[in-house]
């Protein structure tokens, strides 16, 4: 029998990103099956959903080999899909004539805590906390960097981060960024929880500018006085702000230019949306390393970073980024690689089809769309496939055999 229609359109975006010069056959087909089973319908992140889905030919256990033994370099198809990225990125922003943004978080993919009788538990899970559920939970944390245009966003690298290992998150996404090298300006962007002067040191000595969300218990120094952002906000009237649209939200924002922290000569932004009273519990501080940037690019420019929330939602949802199986730690980052392959590739395809059929991107778009067309694409090339093999008048059991319905 012949290779699946439906799989062809995988293979030949990995011919689009030079896999094949690096990897074998096997390990090609292994690729291509994994990355079909991810996108499949149902997918829930075992072995057995990853053979099933893509009509593997081989045994079972052949994946768990390829996840855990095999020689293949997954360091390798990772380089390979960051420098399709990067070349996509940075002409999509001189296309533009935007600047690129690189979005830096920290995720939780949560595992059920072994018993202590257990005798092989995934490596490299530990006690993690989660500042959205407000509790301490098991599992692997892993900090990402997202590069990203004002229309197009892609995953391009992380970290798992292992207390054991001496790292902080700042280290890790450090060395992420010192090894982005990009001709364009960029933009740093992040949460209230990254923002360290060891990060944004590192980002101003690299050339990128950071924007970052910070506490309002941050140290500021108007007229040279330390006082704490949330204690400079209540001596602002609504008269010293003025009104900024972002998006569909209008915000009362208050400029201060200034020292925080040991860092001279930045921009922090004090806000609060139009419709809701200025206090301290509606407060929100931005920081902008870049001075010249108005008030309203600060805040347009910050809202990029939602990307990378999107990401995270859509790959755990869609692509069971927490649902692997697999034990050894090699296997999980290898499995993690895979899972980041199969979301370019979504967001590769709809961003085809969108261009094709309105001529037009949209970063918003959510990578469900580009799943939910592979994944009628899959349907019909399997309807195509059963017809024209009954036309060659194959054995019916031949064609149950491929389609594991044997």
């Amino acid at each position: 029998m012949n290779r699946l229609a439906h799989h062809q359109g995988i293979h030949k975006f990995f011919t689009m990103l030079g896999l094949a010069l690096y990897f074998s056959k096997p390990v090609m087909k292994h690729l291509v099956h994994v990355v079909d089973a991810m996108i499949t319908k149902g997918f829930s992140g075992t072995l057995t959903d990853l053979h099933h889905g893509s009509f593997h030919p081989n045994h079972r256990t052949t994946l768990s080999h390829f996840f855990t033994k095999s020689p293949w370099e997954e360091e390798t198809l990772l380089r390979k899909l960051q420098q399709w990225i990067l070349r996509r990125v940075e002409r999509i922003a001189k296309q533009e004539n935007q600047p690129l943004f690189v979005s830096i978080d920290d995720t939780i993919c949560q595992k059920t805590k072994p018993s202590s009788q257990a005798t092989h538990a995934i490596q490299g899970c530990d006690w993690h906390y989660s500042h959205s559920e407000k509790k301490s939970i098991w599992g692997h944390s892993l900090v990402w960097l997202m590069v990203h245009t004002a229309t197009q966003a892609f995953p391009f690298a992380f970290r798992l981060y292992d207390k054991t290992a001496g790292k902080s998150k700042g280290e890790l996404a450090i060395e992420m960024l010192s090894s982005l090298e990009v001709s364009r300006p960029v933009y740093v962007l992040m949460d209230s929880w990254h923002p360290s002067q060891t990060v944004v040191e590192a980002c101003l000595k690299k050339g990128s500018h950071v924007i970052a969300m910070l506490k309002t218990n941050r140290i500021l120094y108007p007229n040279g006085v330390a006082v704490q952002a949330k204690q400079l906000a209540r001596s602002i009237e609504p008269n010293d702000t003025h009104l900024v649209t972002v998006g569909k939200e209008r915000y009362r924002v208050y400029r201060y230019k200034g020292a925080l922290n040991g860092l001279k000569n930045t921009v922090v932004l004090l806000a609060w949306k139009a419709d809701q009273p200025m206090t301290s519990e509606h407060l929100h501080c931005v920081l902008s390393t870049d001075r010249d940037l108005s008030d309203g690019d600060i805040l347009r420019y910050y809202a990029q970073r939602w990307s990378i929330e999107c990401f995270f939602r859509q790959a755990k949802d869609q692509l069971k980024l927490d649902g692997y199986r697999v034990r050894h730690v090699r296997a999980v980052k290898r499995y993690w690689i895979l899972v980041q392959l199969a979301y370019v590739y979504s967001r590769y395809w709809i961003l085809v089809q969108l261009a094709y059929v309105y001529s037009m991107f949209e970063s918003n778009s959510d990578v469900s769309d580009g799943l939910d067309l592979l994944r009628r694409r899959k349907g019909h090339r399997l309807v195509e496939f059963i017809y024209y093999a009954a036309k060659q008048n194959i054995p019916i059991d031949t064609v149950k055999k491929q389609l594991h319905v044997a």
